[in-house]
């Protein structure tokens, strides 16, 4: 597992250095088109060039004004910059993230944004730093299948969330006949976001060993065979 967290360290920290220096970090058929135009005028062109995700949680969330947003796996801080748009300044956006230089990249273009309800907070998604029933709502875009412990991920999520939150995220699965063990141990695979894929199956059976109710996994684009995007919903009950 130390191994798994620390090569994805290394190589999104280089994806950040290339973002910042005007370079598109990641330009495959899992990242492309992923944002309308009008989304992408407000936001620096370093975030831009950090988008790594495979879909677009914010527009999934179907976010509100005054909510509390919480990006696992921010990166260079676009899915953070469009939420913080969308819950307006009586809300408030952080964004979670393990790499250093992700973080600083993050930062600047929040400062390059002026935007001011976003924090960018520092730790692992498996351990995240806030405290109990603190969000509204957990968005992540293409990072929960880089964790070699994603029930603790989805533990974690359903711990922070407030009564009635909200779960919505956009990642790889697989569907059809299991993913090779060869695979499943080739560190490069898994920083590509397919080695770590967990089956649909079992994404549902997590979410809901977590605590959460109503699961619904919607792939919305097949890359490679068995390999899909998706749109992954599920929600905290409200209290009793």
């Amino acid at each position: 597992m130390s191994d798994i967290k620390e090569a994805v360290r290394e190589k999104y920290g280089q994806m950040a250095r290339q973002a910042e220096s005007g370079e598109k970090a990641c330009c495959d058929t899992v990242t492309a088109n992923l944002y309308a135009d009008a989304e992408l005028a407000g936001i620096p062109e370093a975030a831009a060039n950090a988008s790594l995700g495979c879909g677009n949680p914010t527009m999934l969330a179907q976010l509100h004004e005054g909510e509390t947003v919480l990006d696992l796996g921010s990166g260079g801080g676009i899915d953070v910059l469009l939420s913080a748009s969308r819950v307006g300044p009586t809300g408030k956006a952080y964004g979670l993230d393990m790499t250093d230089e992700m973080l600083a990249l993050a930062r600047e273009n929040q400062r390059q944004a002026g935007v001011r309800n976003v924090e960018f907070l520092k730790g692992e998604i498996e351990n995240i730093p806030l405290p109990d029933a603190a969000v509204d709502v957990i968005i992540s875009n293409c990072v929960i299948n880089l964790s070699a412990d994603k029930g603790r991920v989805l533990r974690e999520a359903f711990r922070v969330l407030k009564p009635g939150g909200r779960f919505a995220v956009s990642d790889i699965v697989h569907r059809g006949d299991p993913i090779p063990d060869a695979l499943r141990k080739n560190i490069e695979a898994w920083i590509g976001c397919v080695a770590g894929a967990l089956e649909e199956s079992e994404y549902r059976s997590l979410l809901s060993q977590a605590g959460f109710k109503d699961v619904d996994v919607e792939p919305t684009r097949e890359h490679e065979a068995g390999f899909f995007s998706a749109f992954v919903r599920a929600r905290k009950a409200a209290s009793s």
